[in-house]
């Protein structure tokens, strides 16, 4: 069964939220809005109310009572997801999880935490700091753990930490009946029935609400340090980083930013020292000894492809202003666009070996659709990004958008990879899905959904439509 249309439920149900959580729970419009737009294209969708629950015991109150009414019950977290996995498309009651930010517990010796959903990940890293420890997965966004959770996002780290599908241990879950699951646990191996825990992860609110977290935390590295390298173009670069990765350097971070968007940067963070060229960005932890033979071998890598002006630093404030300039490219990117534009932040992954030709061939099907946008990435796992302005108000300009966009998620699912690296599905890429898993696998999917949400109240209409 689907859940009703919002408008037509019983009010009652709003009383009862109300009762529950008093001003923590309100309809204003302003509020409202503001959970019902995301940071890309979508068309804005407003919930009824929103609600601000501080624990697993709230939260599985507000789920049953939303069960009850057959209320859609939407997850939020920092507001940072580009797919529309927020918006209220079925409408209903938005669960703004941002109080729930408490750290909940931290073990030095066994390298792993418990956190609730609204902590972010910067809160995180600055409370670890005096334990010697770091959480790596790093989305570029401030985005909250929970959110990171959902989407499972990866970022800038994922080349040598992975992402949250391999730093998640265990989840705690209300689920669309208000039952509370454990999954997982803070073993780092276990044979012990089916995988819950990766079902959950990814899974956009769409199964249950996630209240409790444990992580895998890493040791800071004894040694960090960055470098920059300029290209005649992006197949140089993008073949630098191939070779690097199969050679085993073990890197932490590769990102590819082309000379549009290093333009973009430019003038946006004020970074100097740069000209409107290709670059790759790289990070290299470990000892002093082992990070300066990583940096001199791709320094030598990258003079095979004419690298040039190969600079690198270990000082905290020069890398960070780097990174910094790098994580705000989204921002970069929007200031050069027409106030009348909005964007389509794409992210195919493709294996390393095809990743120039998807780069290249997208590049060159970009200039003949008469389209100038830039391209950036996280190329060391094959994860590239390409941005797809344009006025989606105006029917014309959005259907060109939408079938470059097409365009590139066949040519990346034609390459062995996948029409999403990192943002997710949300509602803005379920119509792929059949195209790279199959109708079989989506019907698996959906029966999955259908069986831990049978009212489908649980962020309806996003990942599988029911």
């Amino acid at each position: 069964m689907n859940a009703m249309p919002a408008e037509k439920l019983d009010p009652g149900c709003m009383e009862e939220l109300a009762a529950l959580l008093g001003d923590r729970f309100t309809t204003s419009q302003a509020v409202r809005d503001h959970h019902g737009q995301g940071e890309a294209y979508h068309t804005p969708a407003s919930p009824l109310a929103v609600a601000f629950p501080h624990s697993t015991e709230e939260v599985q109150a507000v789920v049953k009572i939303c069960a009850a009414h057959k209320m859609p019950v939407i997850p939020y977290g920092a507001g940072t997801s580009l797919e529309g996995q927020t918006l209220a498309t079925h409408g209903g009651i938005t669960l703004d999880m941002t109080q729930m930010d408490n750290i909940l517990r931290v073990s030095a010796e066994d390298l792993d935490c418990t956190v609730q959903p609204g902590v972010t990940r910067e809160q995180l890293n600055t409370d670890l700091r005096d334990t010697g420890l770091f959480f790596p997965i790093d989305p570029g966004a401030n985005a909250s753990i929970g959110g990171m959770t959902g989407t499972r996002a990866s970022g800038t780290n994922a080349v040598r930490y992975g992402t949250m599908r391999e730093n998640v241990l265990g989840l705690t879950v209300v689920l669309a009946n208000g039952e509370v699951i454990k999954t997982g646990g803070r073993a780092l191996k276990s044979s012990a029935g089916y995988d819950l825990t990766r079902v959950f992860v990814g899974s956009e609110g769409s199964l249950g609400v996630i209240t409790e977290i444990t992580l895998r935390l890493y040791g800071i590295p004894e040694a960090i340090s960055s470098a920059v390298c300029a290209f005649p173009g992006l197949e140089e670069a993008v073949n630098t980083c191939i070779l690097t990765i199969q050679t085993g350097v073990p890197v932490a971070r590769i990102e590819l930013v082309d000379d549009i968007t290093i333009q973009a940067m430019i003038n946006y963070s004020k970074l100097e020292g740069f000209e409107p060229k290709t670059y790759l960005f790289f990070e290299f932890h470990g000892s002093e000894a082992s990070v300066k033979e990583q940096a001199e071998t791709v320094e030598m890598y990258a003079k095979e492809y004419g690298g040039s002006d190969f600079r690198w630093t270990a000082k905290a404030e020069e890398r960070n202003k780097m990174w910094k300039a790098r994580h705000d490219v989204h921002f970069a990117n929007k200031a050069m666009r027409p106030s009348n534009q909005q964007g389509m932040a794409t992210d195919v992954c493709v294996p390393i070996s095809r990743l120039a030709e998807c780069i290249m061939e997208t590049k060159r099907d970009m200039e003949a659709s008469g389209r100038r946008a830039g391209f950036v990435g996280h190329v060391g796992d094959g994860n590239f990004h390409t941005g797809v302005a344009a006025d989606y108000s105006d029917p014309d300009e959005r259907a060109a958008a939408f079938a470059f966009h097409e365009r590139l998620v066949k040519r990346a699912l034609a390459m062995g990879g996948t029409c999403t690296g990192e943002h997710g599905i949300g509602s803005g890429k379920m119509k792929y899905m059949e195209m790279e898993h199959g109708a079989g696998a989506v019907e698996a999917m959906r029966a999955l959904k259908r069986t831990f949400d049978p009212d489908n109240i649980m962020n309806p209409g996003k990942v599988v439509e029911i």
